[in-house]
């Protein structure tokens, strides 16, 4: 009963992760949509949560001209903490993309 209760508690820690990951794309897309700046885009997904930045790549693809689209695609690889779950399963990647129209 412990085990399957640490299990649980492990897939919460993991989707609220996805969550964050998820928003940190979100934050990166917009930041890349309003400065061309690749630097801009990095901090931007960086500061989205609480999430450990050594932990976190950021790429993007596609920035052109205002008007086009840019594509961002964060990937973090979270790790598995839990007690007695964590040392059975090992740290899970975790993805978001997120596209944004160029503004300018």
């Amino acid at each position: 009963m412990v085990i399957l209760l640490l299990l649980l508690v492990q897939a919460g820690v993991i989707a609220r992760d996805q969550v964050l990951v998820t928003h940190a794309a979100r934050e990166a897309v917009r930041a890349a949509a309003v400065d061309a700046d690749p630097a801009a885009m990095e901090r931007a997904a960086r500061a989205a949560g609480p999430l450990v930045p050594s932990r976190l790549t950021v790429e993007s693809r596609g920035r052109g001209a205002p008007g086009s689209r840019v594509t961002v695609e964060v990937t973090y690889r979270a790790p598995t903490r839990v007690p007695l779950i964590g040392r059975l399963v090992d740290d899970v990647d975790l993805h978001a993309v997120a596209t944004m129209r160029v503004e300018r």
